[in-house]
């Protein structure tokens, strides 16, 4: 018996070694640090981070640490049943069995979804994975560590360009009237790691305004606007008109129109139904139900909806809902209106009388902040375009603000769309040139 045990804590201490070392060899190729292969769980979490499979790898450590705790938990419960200490185990014993079950699972999911990336990554089909669960995922880490021609088709780093675009070190003077913005940064917590989402934006909207937030995928546009309007706080200095939004959000809110990309309306109400709803929610509570019938009216005749009053909102066109659900946000009449992809789904001449209604609004001496991804057919309505834009450490930062005919003298590009490819990454299908044209943007604006 003990000859058993001691051959099988033999074989247990020679997998593990084996493991170790095709792991320090596949850390090794991928410029990671190769002794940190010694460590369970830390060794898979580094070679997750060789595939840029990192969420998957902290995931994976996590689950690791538990099946560790639960083993501990495992062997003190036998030592009390062998000394008869425990009493009644049978549903302990159960709810251990269920977390130990569930955590097998999520490390079999976690390693098969990072074998494959590293599959990926060494140029290999994922047929290959399946020796992680009929062989040993050993054997897998060993041919690419030492096979010579075996060679990964990318080397991840942790800091992408170390350092990213230089921070600018400004701040724009608050403003009595429009719209104040001083982003330092915008993070997000995740497990063992804090992302930095956006970080030194800073810029001045006058009253009056209607302005596109422009930038390619990921570049933080829908960060920087819940940060601008309250929703999700950056660390920041966001004035509208000398009031601080957020430190009165509650009143501030009432101040700010937000219109998503997908319409929120109940689909069985009529139009005016929806309209007198939204009055309700959004217009002071001493207001009378006739005061806000009328101000329900002057808005309906605003936008054109007053012949489909008594329409349900299912019978709409794509434009008259679109129409509808800013109707519903101006009931207030904010200061401040901001749009996601208004004209999305609509045709070419919709989404022109879309905007040009957006544009009316602005002219009330409004700001209109709108993203959209087909602007050069409205950008004559315009009057400043925000471009933001990954930088090397893929944090979103400012690329450009200002007036749309210089935004093209800026970049060189006599429309937006290529002004995004200018700074989209290579591997986006762009030019890859946000970091300099961040720190160019950054120099003017110092000048």
């Amino acid at each position: 018996m003990l000859a058993l045990m001691g051959e099988g804590i033999i074989w247990e201490l020679f997998t593990e070694a084996l493991l170790i070392w095709g792991a320090w060899l596949v850390m090794k190729k991928c410029e990671r640090k190769p002794w940190l292969a010694i460590i369970p769980g830390v060794r898979e979490y580094q070679l997750a981070k060789c595939c840029d499979r990192e969420a998957d790898g902290r995931r994976l450590l996590i689950a690791t640490v538990l099946m560790y705790l639960l083993q501990i938990i495992d062997k003190v419960a036998d030592v009390k049943s062998s000394k008869g200490l425990a009493t009644d185990q049978s549903i302990w014993f159960l709810i251990l069995l269920v977390v130990q079950l569930s955590t097998i699972i999520m490390l079999l999911v976690y390693m098969i979804r990072i074998f494959g990336g590293l599959c990926d990554l060494f140029g290999y089909k994922r047929k290959w994975m399946w020796f992680i669960v009929l062989i040993s995922d050993s054997f897998l880490l060993l041919l690419w560590g030492l096979r010579k021609k075996c060679q990964p088709k990318y080397i991840y780093k942790d800091d992408i360009g170390e350092v990213g675009a230089a921070i600018s070190g400004r701040n724009v003077k608050v403003l009595d009237s429009g719209l104040t913005v001083n982003i330092e940064e915008r993070t997000a917590g995740g497990m063992l790691k804090k992302n930095t989402l956006l970080r030194d934006i800073h810029l001045n909207i006058e009253p009056g305004h209607m302005v596109l937030l422009l930038g390619g995928s990921g570049a933080g546009k829908t960060t920087f606007v819940n940060a601008v309007i309250g929703y999700e706080k950056a660390k920041a200095n966001m004035v509208l008109n000398g009031n601080n939004i957020y430190d009165n959000y509650d009143k501030m809110k009432y101040r700010i129109g937000f219109v998503p990309q997908m319409d929120l309306m109940r689909v069985n109400d009529t139009v005016i139904r929806t309209l007198m709803d939204a009055a309700k929610l959004r217009l002071p509570a001493s207001m009378s139900v006739a005061e806000r019938r009328e101000r329900a009216t002057v808005v309906l005749k605003f936008f054109g909806l007053e012949p489909v009053k008594d329409k349900l909102c299912e019978k709409l066109s794509g434009g008259q809902r679109k129409r509808l659900s800013i109707a519903m946000e101006y009931i207030s009449n904010p200061d401040l209106f901001v749009l996601d992809e208004p004209d999305s789904g609509l045709d070419g001449v919709m989404a022109r009388e879309l905007m040009q209604g957006l544009r009316n609004i602005a002219n009330q001496g409004k700001i209109v902040i709108v993203i959209t991804h087909s602007p050069d057919r409205v950008i004559d309505l315009f009057d400043d375009v925000i471009v933001l834009a990954k930088d090397s450490r893929l944090t979103g930062r400012l690329a450009y603000f200002g007036p749309v005919d210089q935004a093209k003298q800026f970049f060189e590009r006599d429309n937006m769309e290529r002004i995004v490819l200018r700074i989209n990454r290579k591997e986006e299908g762009g030019e890859g040139l946000a970091d300099s044209f961040i720190e160019r943007y950054a120099e003017v604006c110092n000048g």
